[in-house]
């Protein structure tokens, strides 16, 4: 069994260790996504809590739900879901959070968003379950369809199926991998589920206090579970054990998986093949090469993602505007890999190269949302603005790529610049100035980085002798190989 995902041959690599799992999708030998999991930092999305509220903020229209976590949890009202028996189930959100949470009060909620730097996670009341082909939804008696099957027959004959199974505990959505399922199989996801649902009440009626009453699957579980309906060609594992757990796995719930899967033994480490280690490297790079010459300056920060492309060396065209828009279309396919790569979420701004022609920049946007096409993620891309600027939003759930790889820099503190030598020797000039008036010391020493110290030390600049004469003190400069670029102490003898 050999199948393509968007017309491109795909390959999931599964690289585990103790305590790390890593996935990567491979379209077309090229790395398109990376999952990583780490034993002590394992995502909770999906996670089901028994929560208590312990906040409630009527002008933040949000509460903050205690679920047992260091932080606590974010619910906001529009998060908080009443389904009403006059609608089909279907849920009518009320706005105002005082009549629908008061501290002390226990809810049944659902992660939607990993914690994420200094927030808590982001909760819901508006439960789902998945497996294979249905999704579950606990009080709701709407039956809903995957847009993605668009055969009518078939649309209204799963719909028709499904139905039998919604009762007092909830309904369900039919999933897009449910195109095509027979009765049988629909019934066995759909029994599964409800007894998986039951389950949780009933573990939520024996908790006395806030507790986890469901644990979504490990990364490698999940994301075969989500690949359901999406052609894959190969699925490898390094991890003899994981192969056999994957096995049995999709043997129960994904059977048409199973054939794919293979254990790899191979002596070369499994993310050497297609270059994946290298291309999650370079992924970490803010700067990024275009085939052309061109190339992306990729910014994260806390508030929003900005990519700023440039012609750099490209002159392929004799025409300027031909070269422009040649570059910038380049761009949206190296954009949207790199998004996907990187896991960008939120907001997103896109600078391209200014473009004269009105045909060219409809062709640019056109060419982004095609490359967005095949993004799982949901995206939301905006017309040019009058700034020529591209905005767009990607749901985010995790940690991006490099959140999750990388820490802030000890010595710049995430400012991604350090203060020149120069600017450094002026700043230890003010500070020695400053001692002096204030305490009026016999002599100085200065500890300070080695680059530092060798600039004060340069007889051809004369910091050290300007410095001395100006104050008429002695300054001696201590070198200190364990200093940062930045860090200097003065002190008084």
């Amino acid at each position: 069994m050999s199948t393509e995902l968007n017309g491109a041959a795909a390959e999931l690599l599964i690289n585990v260790t103790p305590s790390e799992t890593r996935v990567a999708l491979i379209e077309n030998g090229v790395l398109q996504e990376v999952h990583i999991e780490r034993l002590d930092k394992k995502g909770i999305v999906g996670n089901l809590y028994k929560g208590k509220v312990s906040r409630v903020l009527p002008g933040m229209q949000a509460a903050f739900i205690d679920i047992g976590l260091d932080k606590a949890a974010f619910l906001h009202a529009s998060d908080i879901v009443v389904r009403n028996d006059d609608d089909e189930g279907k849920p009518s959100k009320v706005p105002d959070i005082t009549e629908l949470a008061r501290q002390g009060q226990f809810l049944t909620v659902q992660v939607i968003k990993d914690p994420l730097g200094t927030k808590g996670a982001r909760l819901t009341t508006d439960i789902t379950l998945p497996s294979r082909y249905l999704v579950f939804m606990p009080g709701s008696k709407h039956v809903g369809v995957s847009q993605r099957i668009e055969d009518p027959k078939d649309r209204n004959r799963l719909k028709s199926l499904v139905g039998q199974h919604t009762d007092k505990d909830g309904s369900y959505i039919i999933r897009t991998a449910a195109e095509g399922v027979g009765e049988a199989e629909l019934s066995q996801d759909a029994a599964f589920l409800k007894r998986l649902w039951l389950k949780i009440v009933q573990r939520r009626q024996l908790s006395k206090t806030s507790a986890l009453l469901y644990e979504d699957l490990s990364l490698s579980l999940r994301l075969l579970r989500d690949f359901v309906g999406i052609s894959i060609a190969k699925i490898r594992v390094d991890s003899k054990l994981t192969y056999q757990m994957l096995d049995k796995f999709t043997q129960e719930f994904v059977p048409e998986l199973n054939e794919l899967i293979e254990y790899y033994p191979g002596e070369r480490p499994i993310f050497d093949l297609h270059d994946t280690e290298n291309e999650i490297k370079r992924a970490l790079e803010r700067k990024v090469e275009l085939k052309s010459g061109g190339y992306l300056i990729i910014d994260q920060t806390e508030a929003m993602t900005t990519i700023d492309i440039n012609t750099g060396a490209f002159v392929g065209h004799s025409n300027l505007e031909d070269t422009i828009f040649s570059t910038n279309l380049e761009a949206t396919k190296a954009i949207a890999r790199q998004v996907r790569l990187r896991n960008l979420g939120g907001i997103i701004i896109i600078d391209f190269i200014d473009m004269a022609q009105d045909e060219h920049r409809r062709r640019v946007l056109s060419a982004l949302e095609s490359a967005f096409s095949h993004d799982r993620v949901r995206t939301n891309i905006s017309k040019f603005s009058q700034l020529g600027l591209v905005e767009m939003t990607r749901k985010r759930t995790r940690e991006s790529l490099e959140h999750v790889l990388c820490q802030e820099c000890s010595s710049c503190k995430g400012r991604g610049t350090l203060k020149t030598t120069e600017s450094l020797c002026y700043e230890i000039f003010r500070e020695v100035i400053r001692v002096d008036r204030a305490f009026s010391a016999d002599r100085f020493v200065v500890y300070a980085s080695v680059d530092v110290c060798d600039a004060l030390l340069n007889k051809e600049t004369h910091y050290l002798a300007d410095l001395e004469l100006f104050i008429n003190k002695e300054v001696k400069i201590q070198a200190e190989p364990q200093y940062g670029h930045e860090k200097y102490a003065v002190v008084m003898m």
